[in-house]
């Protein structure tokens, strides 16, 4: 499944009422969270069990009293949230995102009495969430929780078939349920909410919902998925972050809006956010790279998901290919992690950032030099490419892999051409980039 881009962010909601809090509180945290840049999604449960994908339960036809019962054979038993927290640091990730609860209804926190259907009354009989968030502090990784709103199995039937009054009921439980997690664990980066589409024209009492959260977690981002077919939609006021699932954003999401917005890509490295391993369609590497840049372009960040196995332990597969694009971060990634987005024009895929006083150029799609026998594009020129808009005039162009001058020249106000060559046989990072000073 590749993932789009969406040219143009649709605009799914007004923002009639004012957020909670001074505006210079709310900047100062849609900020600090676009500067985490990427993060790990984790998507564990019930269903990680079945190996089917995080849906099984709804799309493979299990019965509830048969799925109902993996709760009895979740023991958790290889679940290693100090390995899970190294594992995104050293994926690059500065956040990580885990499923505290999703629609099957099953939590991996202990609901204190609201139910008995979690990590801590099944087979595992651990608070799988609270080891989660001190093991990310531990690391130095911001710990967010993903929360479902829906539930396919609340009291014996799923949230869509609920009476008003009994949805009403439903979201008192649910409501509770967050302000467990709200109390209990400290300080949560943020709360990832998703199935609001679940009834789409109803009121899932947002208002009162985020104020309690603001109440007992101030700087807690507020994140609510609007899905597939309404990426980049505006929601409720209070949230933060703009969502783009399996899509990148296009030019500057946040533009026109009464407060700032965050965006945030997610996507998963195959077909699916809960573990299957029939699932062959993996992306590879050089296409994480070229979706991760595309994110950060614009300065979204980029959420990308594993799903663990159902004893806890990571793919190898996934748990591999993740720590590549780590070994790609930490080569090229500080211009994009910490730097600014340029509205330069440029050409291909190609695009500045503003990192530290200077601009780096990233180029892509170039040629491997070698000999004609070795490989099929062996002449060593890429070709010239033209950067316009710049916001300096330079002085000195040159690249950062082995220091180089580049070969450039001015050619108009804010406008050159420059030759990026190709790379040395042996090497593909995807992009080379130009530091311009």
């Amino acid at each position: 499944m590749n993932v789009t881009r969406t040219e143009e962010v649709e605009r799914g909601g007004v923002l009639s009422r004012g957020p909670v809090g001074a505006r210079e509180d709310i900047a100062a945290r849609t900020e600090s969270f676009r500067k985490l840049g990427a993060g790990i999604f984790f998507h564990y449960g019930l269903y990680s069990l079945l190996g089917q994908g995080e849906w099984a339960y709804l799309l493979r036809g299990h019965s509830w009293p048969e799925y109902g019962k993996l709760a009895e054979s979740f023991t958790a038993s290889e679940f290693d949230a100090v390995a899970w927290a190294d594992f995104v640091r050293r994926s690059g990730g500065r956040y990580a995102v885990l499923t505290a609860r999703h629609h099957e209804g099953f939590s991996l926190y202990d609901t204190r009495g609201l139910n008995t259907f979690d990590a801590p009354h099944s087979a595992a009989g651990r608070d799988l969430v609270a080891e989660f968030v001190t093991a990310c502090r531990g690391a130095g990784i911001t710990p967010l929780l993903y929360h479902t709103t829906g539930d396919w199995w609340w009291r014996g039937r799923s949230t869509k078939d609920l009476s008003p009054g009994e949805f009403d009921e439903y979201l008192d439980y649910l409501h509770a349920s967050v302000e467990v997690l709200c109390r209990n664990y400290g300080e949560i980066g943020g709360f990832w909410f998703d199935g609001n589409w679940n009834r789409p024209d109803d009121d899932w009492k947002e208002d009162r919902l985020y104020a309690m959260i603001r109440k007992h977690q101030p700087r807690a981002v507020l994140v609510n998925n609007t899905g597939l077919h309404a990426r980049g939609a505006v929601g409720h006021p209070e949230l933060d972050v703009l969502t783009f699932e399996q899509a990148v954003p296009g030019k500057s999401g946040f533009r026109g809006t009464s407060r700032p917005l965050a965006m945030e890509t997610c996507e998963t490295v195959n077909g699916h956010w809960g573990y299957t391993p029939s699932d062959f369609l993996h992306k590879p590497v050089a296409e994480l790279i070229r979706n991760f840049c595309a994110c950060r372009r614009y300065g979204a960040n980029y959420l990308l998901n594993v799903g663990p196995l159902g004893n806890g332990s990571l793919p190898d597969l996934d748990r591999a290919t993740i720590l590549r694009l780590g070994d790609w971060l930490r080569e090229y990634g500080a211009p994009l992690m910490d730097g600014d987005p340029v509205e330069a024009s440029t050409e291909k895929d190609d695009f500045l950032m503003e990192y530290q006083g200077e601009y780096y150029y990233f180029a892509t799609g170039l040629q491997v030099g070698g000999d004609h026998d070795v490989t099929a594009s062996s002449d060593g020129n890429s070709g010239w490419r033209t950067i316009c808009d710049l916001p300096i005039v330079p002085s000195r162009i040159c690249w950062t892999d082995d220091g180089s001058q580049a070969n450039w020249e001015k050619i108009g106000e804010g406008a050159l051409t420059l030759n990026p060559g190709s790379f040395y046989y042996g090497d593909n990072p995807i992009f080379r980039v130009a530091k311009i000073s």
